[in-house]
């Protein structure tokens, strides 16, 4: 049996050509043993039909099994030729005969160093891809945030003209106007608020460093 390692043809046939033979030579003895067993069953028949015979049976499966080995040499010989012509001509791919897979190498062919070259090039590639989707990402978010204050920009702007709307209808126009005068008042009574608590602080210590009267006590009769 044949030890070549037929790699291409297994990738072709879908099975490996020392198998197929393999499975050949198994059938071809199964066929020759069977075809044997039933030989040696009709010449006991004949012998038993037979008066006189002094052929026993022991004899005949003896006589069977020398006739096995004698044929299985000359038939092992043959499919050895049998075999070398099957892989030669048979289970074997010309060289001219390429995989669909494959035709694309042969159109594209390469060197060692191109193939290295479009490697690096397709990691370049890879790491900008990656690079680029990194940056969609933050763009994306980015986005969003701006959406975010954009919500709240708007509802600002809807605050200010309710408020606008407010101070129109109360008769102050101008709605800087308002804000200063808001501003103003609001600078007022937090210094109103800083006196009177100065006032508040000052009447405590005045009072703790005021002598304290004791009441006289009469003295009883």
């Amino acid at each position: 049996m044949s030890v070549h390692a037929m790699c291409y043809e297994s990738q072709f046939f879908e099975f490996t050509p020392q198998t197929c033979i393999l499975r050949v030579y198994i059938a071809f003895q199964d066929y020759l043993f069977e075809m044997l067993l039933v030989v040696e069953k009709v010449i006991m028949k004949k012998l038993e039909s037979m008066e006189g015979s002094k052929i026993s049976h022991f004899q005949i499966r003896e006589s069977t099994e020398k006739y096995l080995n004698f044929i299985k040499e000359r038939f092992n010989i043959l499919f050895q030729k049998m075999e070398s012509w099957l892989l030669k001509l048979v289970l074997s791919i010309p060289s001219n005969v390429l995989l669909l897979e494959d035709k694309v190498h042969a159109q594209y062919s390469y060197s060692k160093e191109e193939f290295e070259h479009l490697q690096t090039e397709t990691e370049t590639l890879q790491k900008k891809c990656k690079a680029e989707s990194l940056a969609k990402q933050r763009l994306l978010a980015e986005l969003e945030e701006q959406k975010q204050v954009q919500a709240e920009l708007e509802k600002t702007l809807t605050w200010f003209d309710g408020l606008d709307k407010i101070c129109r209808e109360h008769g102050n126009i101008d709605l800087k106007e308002s804000f200063g005068f808001m501003t103003q008042t609001s600078r007022k009574l937090q210094d109103k608020v800083k006196e009177i608590d100065m006032k508040h602080k000052k009447l405590k210590v005045d009072g703790s460093t005021l002598t304290p009267i004791c009441p006289r006590i009469r003295k009883p009769k």
